[in-house]
């Protein structure tokens, strides 16, 4: 079927391992909006895209979403997908363009630690010189960042620097020296990080 410009949408708050007794939210979600969030659970992946139009759920950031599912014409996805970025591995990495640092731990079942906008990450410890948002950059320039994808949650291209529990230990002990009271916690949380994840927005085209 051609796809709907708008779709009736209900959501609540999920509740893990027994039945919800929140309050059922009715929306009218815009298609691209619809697609956006899909597109954030799963990627511009088209036939994972599609079974969950055509399931009608989909659980995000801690909610649950129900519609009404339909067959969406495979055409008219695919030109709909188009619309979004896609991953590009030839983007350079720009520190001025770096919003955000994920902290995450390593092994195949890697999770995040913790994260740090720039602008939090950017306060002063008073009689210091730098600070923590200074110092992770600059670590992770040491070495060339990875590119590591598009997040389309993030909206933005994600580059990574794997970290060496050596250098985890020195860079924990450099951010605990500068960093406010207030970011000690993350500064401690270096120490057991493997490897940052460096988020930077995409601010040229069409954006997700």
């Amino acid at each position: 079927m051609a796809l709907p410009s708008t779709v009736p949408v209900r959501y609540s708050e999920e509740e893990a391992g027994y039945v919800s007794f929140r309050p059922v939210v009715r929306q009218t979600f815009g298609f691209r909006e619809l697609l956006d969030m899909i597109l954030s659970v799963t990627g511009k992946d088209a036939a994972r895209v599609g079974q969950i139009l055509r399931a009608g759920t989909i659980a995000f950031r801690s909610y649950r979403y129900w519609w009404t599912g339909f067959e969406p014409a495979e055409a008219e996805l695919r030109a709909a997908l188009a619309e979004f970025p896609d991953a590009d591995p030839a983007r350079a990495f720009s520190a001025g363009e770096c919003t955000l640092v994920v902290l995450e731990s390593g092994g195949v079942a890697a999770r995040e630690i913790a994260e740090l906008a720039r602008d939090a990450g950017s306060a002063r410890r008073w009689f210091t010189r730098g600070n923590l948002w200074q110092i992770l950059l600059a670590e992770a320039e040491r070495v060339a960042p990875t590119y590591h994808g598009y997040s389309y949650a993030r909206r933005a291209d994600v580059y990574r620097r794997d970290l060496a529990p050596e250098e985890a230990a020195a860079l924990a002990a450099e951010a605990g020296r500068v960093a406010p009271r207030a970011l000690q916690h993350f500064a401690r949380a270096i120490a057991d990080t493997r490897r940052l994840l460096l988020v930077c927005p995409r601010v040229t085209g069409t954006t997700a």
